[in-house]
């Protein structure tokens, strides 16, 4: 096995009312909290925060950075009857658009895009895992791309939006992947295929810069890593460090196999995703194997098989194994919203379910 990756977390959240109602205001919560290891950050909307954690080597790192980042973002908010609502999906109908953060390249981005900017309001949880080169990037993205389905679906959270249940466990992702660089990303068969593509869709104008590559999987631009964006931002602590260990995992177990990647064009993987996004951690996801829908917890459990010899070096076996026992039985974030919105019939209620209390 190789040395153990570093990993490290970014999570995007809405920042609402005492009502649910998007704020205008998630850069006074940014800059009002306190100081934390990691950093807390704006992001396109004026309603969404960001946190990021340092780079960590251990699960319990990951933990403790992310609850002080939780936990300073929602004290700040509570000062300002603010809450910070971990949902893929913008929960409650607003009347107007949410506002674009006033930053030159947010407003350069709504002028080039028009509407698609609006329609486009949901929140994230990034895995990022350190890596030696572009080459080794692309070795992983090429063995790990037919798991993207099954972690989508772990990190299913975003059932509902403005107020309606859409059907979709992640609407985030269907919502998401309006814009034209996201979605699965390719096999490559060089770090020069990959430039290409990248330079391709500048010069098409899809991308109006490289931070704008959207990919399910990229290579970071500002940072010696690869960039898991799959999923939805998780409902708690222990669900966004769980994508991570099994990412981590996932990437230590891509790096030290000699089989080639399956051979799986990039439209079965797309119409997979969709399926995953439908149905989250308690429908059926395609197994990456064969692509024939199995239950998703079961494909869960063959991947968790796989990845153990990885889990056990990095010291997460025991955690990864206890935090999925405890998705399968309560569900997901998805299924969790869900209850929720089927007992109260507001989705109000939904947030007040979700709202991370301060410290």
């Amino acid at each position: 096995m190789n040395d153990q990756l570093t990993v490290g977390v970014e999570e995007e959240f809405f920042v609402v009312d005492r009502h649910g109602h998007l704020s205008r205001h998630a850069a006074r919560l940014v800059d009002a909290a306190e100081e934390q290891d990691g950093e807390l950050q704006t992001e396109l909307k004026r309603s969404q925060a960001e946190t990021a954690t340092g780079i960590c080597r251990t699960h319990d790192e990951l933990l403790t950075q992310l609850h002080d980042l939780r936990s300073a973002l929602a004290t700040a908010g509570a000062r300002r009857n603010l809450r910070l609502v971990p949902s893929g999906a913008a929960l409650v109908a607003e009347p107007d658009p949410p506002a674009i953060t006033p930053n030159p390249r947010y407003q350069r981005m709504a002028e080039h895009f028009g509407a698609m900017i609006h329609q486009v309001t949901t929140c994230g949880c990034h895995v990022h895992v350190g890596i030696a080169d572009a080459a080794t990037g692309i070795k992983v993205i090429n063995q790990v791309r037919p798991w993207l389905p099954i972690l989508l679906a772990v990190t299913a959270n975003s059932p509902i939006e403005s107020g309606v249940d859409t059907g979709y466990h992640s609407w985030r992702y269907r919502q998401w992947t309006q814009w034209p660089s996201a979605g699965p990303p390719p096999a490559f068969e060089s770090v020069d295929h990959y430039e290409s593509i990248v330079n391709g869709c500048l010069r098409s104008g899809a991308i109006l810069d490289r931070g704008m590559v959207y990919w399910d999987i990229r290579l970071s631009e500002h940072q010696p890593t690869l960039e898991f964006r799959i999923g939805d931002v998780a409902a708690t602590l222990e669900e966004a460090v769980l994508l991570a260990v099994i990412v981590r995992a996932l990437s230590h177990t891509a790096l030290n196999t000699t089989k080639p990647p399956l051979d799986l064009p990039n439209e079965i993987l797309r119409a997979q995703l969709w399926r995953a996004a439908r149905d989250g951690i308690s429908g059926q996801c395609p197994h990456p194997q064969h692509g024939i829908p199995l239950p998703a917890n079961a494909v869960l459990n063959d991947l968790l098989e796989l990845l153990k010899p990885a889990l056990r070096e990095n010291g997460d076996l025991e955690f990864a194994e206890k935090h999925v026992k405890q998705l399968v039985a309560a569900g997901g974030g998805a299924e969790r919203q869900l209850r929720t919105f089927e007992r109260e019939k507001q989705a109000v209620d939904v947030v007040d379910a979700l709202a991370i209390d301060p410290a």
